[in-house]
Order: structure tokens, then sequence, then C-alpha cells
């Protein structure tokens, strides 16, 4: 078990260098593109910032997430494609499905942190 989890996090600090690096920026930015879209609507729509509500509303909870999950679905595909093609052209071959995590923290990470904080500064500029 030892084996697996130090392979597990070399592995995935691996992925900060060399071959795809590229999708450490380019994720979060679409992701974050999506946010301020979403956050945009949910300004013109009097919505409560995203994360607020998902942590203090229960009832609202998995429909929140859904749509959040909808709305960066095409980053998390994205994602999923290169990290397949991370893993079985750097690590030889070898397919190894826990280690896509990676996609969740680079692509709905920063959707669930920047849909709140653009809800807000929209909704600033809309009654300035």
């Amino acid at each position: 078990m030892d084996d697996l989890t130090t392979r597990f996090w070399a592995e995935l600090v691996g992925r900060t260098t060399g071959p795809m690096m590229f999708r450490f920026i380019l994720q979060p930015l679409m992701a974050m593109f999506y946010a301020y879209r979403d956050g945009l609507l949910d300004a013109r729509s009097g919505r409560p910032p995203y994360l607020f509500t998902i942590l203090t509303e229960p009832a609202e909870r998995t429909e929140l997430l859904a749509h959040g999950i909808k709305s960066v679905s095409r980053v998390i595909v994205l994602g999923v494609m290169m990290d397949t093609i991370y893993q079985l052209f750097v690590l030889g071959g070898r397919f190894r499905p826990l280690e896509l995590v990676v996609v969740l923290l680079l692509a709905f990470v920063p959707y669930l942190m920047f849909r709140g904080p653009f809800n807000r500064l929209a909704r600033r500029r809309m009654h300035a």
C-alpha cells in the first residue's frame, strides 16, 4: 500500500513538468471562464453566491452541484482525455483511473472557488 501511495504522489507531481503541463493553466482558465459566465447569470437572476449556498443550503446542494458539473463538463471531458493520453504515453501504456482526480482539481475546484466572487462583483457593478 505504501508503494501505491508513493507512486501515486510521485506521478501526480510529475505531471507538473514535461509534456502536457499546459493543462495546469488551460483547465483552470477554462473553468474560470465558465464560473464567470455563470456568476454573471446568478447576479442577473438575483441568486446568492454559489459555494456559499452549497455549504449552507442542503436542500439546494445536489441541484447546484449538478448544474456546476454540467457547466464545466466540457472542461472535465477534455481533462480526462488529456490525462488519459498522458498516462498512456508517459507512464508506458498503463492507465490509472484514480489519478484522474487531477481533472477535478484542475477543472471543478476553480469553478467552485470563483463563481461566487464573480457573482458578487457583477452585483456591485449592476448597483453602481
